[in-house]
């Protein structure tokens, strides 16, 4: 049973870096794709970036790619999600997901973090 607890959001000023980490108490995190999406107020869930079970291919929002890095350490049952130069646009509550086939689309993932909030201040 996959069971995610994210931690690491918090206050941060535009140019500063955050790391998120998402941990899975059930061990089996290495059989998942996991995908990290993030949500606004007024605005829809989006995709962040995404990484495959064996942690060999990540996959990029346009609007992230460059200063995001997802990772994952599968002996540790952990995904990662490093945030550099942050911008006030960044604001959201930010959400892990897995799932075997987990890919952009949100609908795909079955499992989720409770989610945290990441605030950029200008």
């Amino acid at each position: 049973q996959v069971s995610l607890v994210e931690s690491g959001g918090g206050l941060v000023q535009a140019g500063g870096s955050l790391r998120l980490s998402c941990a899975d108490s059930g061990h089996t995190l290495s059989k998942y794709n996991m995908g990290w999406f993030r949500r606004a107020p007024g605005k829809e869930r989006e995709f962040v970036g995404g990484i495959t079970w064996r942690g060999t291919t990540t996959t990029y929002a346009d609007s992230v790619k460059g200063r995001f890095t997802i990772s994952k350490d599968n002996t540790e049952n952990t995904a990662y999600l490093q945030m550099n130069n942050l911008r006030p646009e960044d604001t959201a509550a930010y959400y892990c997901a897995a799932d075997p086939t987990g890919g952009t689309n949100y609908l795909m993932y079955d499992y989720w973090g409770q989610g945290t909030q990441v605030t950029v201040s200008s």
